[in-house]
């Protein structure tokens, strides 16, 4: 599983995770019109009491966002962007589990992390915002950079496309100086890509071990499993478990999800399948 990652471990400000068993992160939506769960967690006191039920289940990292990145949604400034965070973040910061900001902003990133986020997801891969890649290593973050495409294009072959992707992140990374073993990759299922070309990245995830990093994936209730299930966004645990359980199979060091204790049970069986010490 993470056997192969060049560090065994991803560190962050303020600690680290090892990466010797599968670990899950738990989604937190302080969006009015996420694909899943907009509007859920938009109050303050719901959206802790969910970070802590997430907790609770097991979850080993909170990433919480405050803009929806679904298709054909519509962007929001940094001001408005934070203005949705700010109540919620230094709560969070003191439940005790380390805090993952969801930004493509460096403005918001540092304020994040000035109030206590260790991990910035950049769905950009630090390719967006210029600032961005400086503003992680200021604030001595870990960064999960994943790749993205602004249009889909069903003639590509994906899997060069993310790796080009990934070098050029890579290197912006490790020019702003932030070191190989705060650093992780995620394939962006989903983002840019065809219901052919998701399938073959979580087929083939163990092609991007030549990176050496550790790789995050999300596909928690996204349309492709709606797409081949026929069934509603709430719908889809089982497809959602189904994905994620072959990613960590694949290599994945993290999987990020709505639905945390069905996950963190999934990962404990498969790391006791691992150590083969499950009799």
């Amino acid at each position: 599983m993470t056997a192969d990652t060049a560090t065994g471990r991803f560190c962050f400000r303020g600690g680290a995770l090892e990466l010797s068993v599968p670990r899950v992160m738990g989604i937190l939506n302080v969006t009015p019109d996420s694909f899943s769960d907009g509007g859920r967690f938009i109050n303050r006191d719901d959206a802790l009491a969910n970070a802590r039920k997430m907790i609770a289940h097991g979850a080993d990292v909170i990433d919480v966002g405050a803009e929806s990145t679904r298709p054909g949604s519509e962007p929001v400034d940094a001001a408005e962007e934070w203005r949705r965070l700010e109540p919620v973040m230094a709560d969070l910061a003191g439940l005790g589990t380390p805090v993952s900001i969801d930004t493509y902003k460096a403005e918001v990133a540092a304020k994040a992390c000035a109030a206590g986020a260790g991990i910035v997801n950049d769905v950009w891969g630090l390719l967006h915002d210029p600032a961005m890649a400086d503003t992680v290593a200021e604030a001595e973050a870990g960064v999960i950079m994943m790749h993205n495409r602004r249009e889909v294009d069903p003639h590509i072959d994906i899997l060069a496309d993310i790796d080009r992707s990934f070098e050029r992140s890579m290197e912006r990374a490790t020019r702003a100086g932030i070191p190989t073993e705060r650093q992780m990759l995620d394939p962006g299922i989903g983002f840019g890509k065809t219901l052919a070309q998701n399938f073959k990245i979580l087929k083939r995830l163990d092609h991007f071990a030549r990176h050496g990093l550790p790789l995050l994936v999300g596909a928690s209730r996204k349309r492709l499993i709606g797409t081949v299930l026929n069934v509603d966004t709430d719908d889809r645990l089982y497809g959602s478990l189904a994905i994620h359980t072959l990613a960590l199979a694949r290599g994945a060091a993290m999987v990020r999800v709505h639905d945390v204790r069905a996950h963190v049970d999934a990962a404990r069986i498969l790391a006791a399948i691992e150590r083969e010490d499950c009799e």
